[in-house]
């Protein structure tokens, strides 16, 4: 192990490197673990502590820096919630981790722990179908822009899909002529998600009713299948960012006066709730969602916990 002459900022280019072609992460991913860091560069800058290495990093930068994500606060002013905040802290585990790989003397990777999460903080934010409806109907359909983000909610909710695969979609994956004359009934096609691990979304026949409506006003050649209609002069594919995704789907909750503050990934928990009340298994159901580990499908518990009361009922041989 080895004393790096480098700081730990000018390192983060190389872990990111490495995310993408030793770990094999997706470029989401890895963008997502780049997004995570800017949090620690700002604070690092505020503390005066660029010119820190790997090797200078102790216990109480990380105790320090904790306490600043704690009070950290949104655009809204609201304190960031805790699974945020040990997002922001995963990234920072798994560059301390890269350390260590590298032969780079740093502190260990455990000794930044996680804050722990209560029941309120684990409670998924989720829409039942006539909240999903009201919101469906929101977007101005009389217009592309309106069409467009009709089409948007209703991918996001039929498929379960995060909204970095919405956007990173490309319309080579679609047979657009049999869509927009209205062909097929239903649609299956492969996505790289988190982790670059591959799995199958499905499209309902709604959904591809929408989008054939959607695709009939695009003119252009460009790649993706969502477009920006206001782009930056810069962005020559006009790809809709996660975003300007996340602020509409925030404009029409607040349209349709719905009660929770609804985001892309509560059109995902979503998607998976009104599954397991329909009758899928969580099996299938973490199959869809993309989910490497059961575990982290049971979040839902919500929807199962009530149905093994109906199940015991109807099935168990001393009911009577």
């Amino acid at each position: 192990m080895d004393k790096s002459s480098k700081t730990i900022l000018k390192h983060i280019p190389d872990f990111l490197d490495y995310c993408e072609v030793e770990k094999g992460l997706s470029p989401i991913s890895t963008r997502n673990y780049h997004n995570f860091l800017k949090v620690f560069v700002g604070w690092v800058e505020k503390q005066d502590l660029t010119s820190l290495k790997p090797h200078e990093l102790t216990p109480d930068h990380i105790w320090n820096y904790r306490l600043y994500l704690s009070r950290k606060t949104d655009s809204r002013g609201k304190y960031i919630k805790k699974t945020t905040q040990n997002y922001y802290l995963i990234a920072l585990r798994n560059l301390v981790t890269f350390f260590a790989v590298k032969d780079i003397i740093s502190l260990p990777a455990d000794k930044i722990s996680l804050p722990k999460l209560t029941d309120k903080d684990k409670k998924i934010k989720f829409l039942n179908f006539d909240q999903v409806e009201k919101l469906m109907s929101m977007p101005d359909t009389s217009n592309p822009e309106g069409l467009r983000d009709r089409s948007i909610l209703e991918v996001l909710f039929s498929t379960g899909m995060r909204v970095s695969e919405l956007t990173s979609l490309n319309i080579r994956l679609f047979n657009i002529k049999n869509i927009i004359e209205d062909k097929i009934n239903d649609l299956e096609i492969a996505i790289t998600g988190k982790g670059g691990s591959t799995r199958t979304v499905y499209f309902s026949k709604r959904t591809l009713e929408w989008l054939g409506k959607y695709l009939k006003t695009r003119k252009d050649m460009c790649p993706p299948l969502f477009i920006n209609y206001r782009p930056d002069k810069e962005d020559a594919e006009h790809r809709l960012t996660t975003r300007s995704v996340e602020r509409l789907v925030k404009k029409y909750t607040t349209m349709a006066g719905l009660p929770v503050d609804a985001t892309p990934h509560t059109l995902r928990h979503s998607f998976a709730t009104d599954l397991l009340e329909q009758g899928a298994d969580m099996r299938s159901v973490q199959e869809m969602l993309g989910h490497k580990n059961i575990v982290t499908t049971q979040i839902y518990t919500h929807v199962t916990n009530p149905h093994l009361r109906e199940i015991h009922r109807k099935f168990h041989s001393g009911k009577k």
